[in-house]
Parts: C-alpha cells; sequence; structure tokens
C-alpha cells in the first residue's frame, strides 16, 4: 500500500462521522472538516485529533489530496460545482443513488472524481464509533489509480471493496433499499399487526425481532435459497389464504404487500425444493383471487408468471 493521502470531509452528518472516525482510526491523515453548521464540523473534528473545522467548505479541498462530499444527496453537485478545484485533487461522494455526473464542476477542472459508497447503514450520529470492518464498500471512479487508490483506502478500513459499473447506480441502490430500508418498513407492518390483536408495537418488537435475526443469521449461514422458511416455502397453500384473508379483513393494505412479497417467494421456494410446481400453481390461484377483489385503491398491479406484468 502506498503513501497514505491526507484526507478532508465536507459535511458532518452520519456518513461523514463513521467514514472520518474509521479512516482516522485506519492511520489516515485528516485535516479538515468542514459542514453547513459549524458547530457539527467541530463535534467531528474533536474525535479526529489533527484535523481542524473550517469556516468555509473551500479550506478542505485546499488542504487535502482526496476530498470527501458527505452532504445530502441533492447537495452534491451544488457543493461541489461552487469550489475551486485543481489537477492532482480527488473530489469523492459517499452516495450510491448517484454516479459521477454530479460532480461534474470538480472534473471540469482538472479534479479525479469517484464514487465512495459504504453499503452499510448509519442510523444515528451516537454510532460513530461503529467499524466498516466486513461491510462492502462501492467504487466509480473517473481514472484507474484513483479507483486503485480507493479499493487500498476500503481494504485498510476491512470492508471489500466492490467495483460499481457506470451505469448500475440505481439498481444498485434499489437493492440495498430493498434489503435495508424496505426490511424496516416490513417490520413496522409486522408490529402494526400486533395492535389488532391487543398487543402492542413495542411488545412486537422485542417478539419479532429475534425472529428478524434468526433469518439474517441464516441467510449468513446457509445463504440463498435455503434461508427461506413459512409458509410458502413449505407449499402451506391453506396457511398463506387464511393469512390473506384475516389481512384483508384486519389491513387490507398489509394484504397487498403479503399478496406480492409472497409471488417473490414462489421462485425462490421452488430453487429451494420445498415447493412443487403444482403447489406453486395453486398458490398463484389463491393470490390472483386475493388480488382480484382487493379494493381498487389497494391492489396491487396485475403479475404474469410471479412478476410485475
Amino acid at each position: 500500500m502506498g503513501e497514505r493521502p491526507k484526507l478532508a470531509f465536507i459535511g458532518a452528518g452520519a456518513t461523514g462521522t463513521v467514514l472520518a472516525t474509521s479512516f482516522f482510526r485506519a492511520g489516515y491523515p485528516i485535516a479538515v472538516i468542514a459542514s453547513r453548521t459549524k458547530d457539527h464540523a467541530l463535534r467531528l473534528a474533536r474525535l479526529v485529533p489533527g484535523a481542524r473545522a473550517a469556516d468555509q467548505p473551500q479550506e478542505a479541498v485546499d488542504a487535502a489530496e482526496v476530498v470527501f462530499l458527505t452532504v445530502p444527496d441533492d447537495a452534491i453537485a451544488a457543493v461541489a460545482g461552487s469550489l475551486a478545484w485543481r489537477p492532482r485533487k480527488s473530489a469523492v461522494h459517499a452516495s450510491g443513488a448517484l454516479g459521477l455526473d454530479v460532480l461534474a464542476g470538480p472534473a471540469g477542472q482538472g479534479t479525479s472524481t469517484a464514487v465512495f459508497h459504504p453499503l452499510q447503514t448509519f442510523a444515528s450520529l451516537a454510532r460513530e464509533e461503529q467499524t466498516l470492518a466486513g461491510s462492502t464498500i462501492s467504487i466509480l471512479a473517473s481514472d484507474e489509480p484513483l479507483r486503485e487508490r480507493l479499493r487500498e483506502m476500503a481494504q485498510a478500513l476491512g470492508a471489500r471493496p466492490h467495483d460499481l459499473p457506470a451505469d448500475a447506480t440505481p439498481l444498485y441502490h434499489a437493492s440495498a433499499v430493498l434489503a435495508s430500508n424496505a426490511l424496516v418498513a416490513l417490520v413496522d407492518a409486522a408490529a402494526g399487526l400486533w395492535e389488532r390483536f391487543g398487543g402492542s408495537r413495542k411488545e412486537a418488537l422485542q417478539s419479532l425481532l429475534p425472529l428478524v435475526q434468526g433469518t439474517v443469521d441464516n441467510l449468513k449461514t446457509i445463504g440463498l435459497p435455503g434461508a427461506l422458511t413459512g409458509p410458502v416455502a413449505r407449499g402451506d397453500v391453506g396457511t398463506v389464504e387464511r393469512h390473506l384473508a384475516a389481512l384483508a379483513e384486519a389491513a387490507p393494505e398489509v394484504a397487498c404487500a403479503y399478496e406480492e412479497l409472497a409471488r417473490l417467494m414462489i421462485p425462490i421456494a421452488l430453487a429451494k425444493g420445498g415447493l412443487d410446481e403444482a403447489q406453486a400453481g395453486r398458490l398463484r390461484e389463491v393470490l390472483d383471487r386475493h388480488a382480484s377483489v382487493a379494493p381498487a385503491d389497494q391492489r396491487a398491479p396485475k403479475t404474469k408468471g410471479g412478476r410485475v406484468a
């Protein structure tokens, strides 16, 4: 690994905090922290000795070789485009949803540009001690030397570098949203059902979390399709039908989500081997019958063969 570059951060939110503190622990010098709010910059600078909180973001560009723009997605282009850049600098954003086009300002001034996206969730500034070790960091760079440098930096954090194709960011980020954010929405929907039979959301979360963790553990140890369990995986058509009937009465909006997710489970169950084609056909009939009677404003799109038509 070559000489470690001097880093700076523009943006002191959760992502900037985790990256800056992780790089500091890995031995990278952090020169400057800039933020829209000086108090936020000061807070992060205190966590990475040797860094100073800047009054203006231009100070970050002037002080470092690699400048991370860890501002909200919608602000990246404007912030990057408002600064004076020069060759032999690198402008790097940490959004998984955006490509290099939002760094057109630095690129037009001869600066190398890149995406460095940790495939991890950062929910709280209070968790700046969390590590990126074992996580994937997806990288897209304007040139090979910067790509290789960022790969080395990811490895220094104990992370797995992944080269991201230039046209893949929307699908890649949608994948991340489904695996993380959609899981939160599903647990919220599941917890809400407990209120329909006298429970509380707090009790529901305490009860469901070990189940969620067990599923995650199965995904890690068994993988796909083996980690799928439950009535679809077993071909229990009657159980699925009873679920749909109960949900249609108590929570029709959740019934529609259950229906579409059950359709996505069918090919996984077939691959696992616990479901045969005849059972799969009966399951689809039940799901189609539910869709045909669902209220129009809650009906899921018509599907064909388990996929959206």
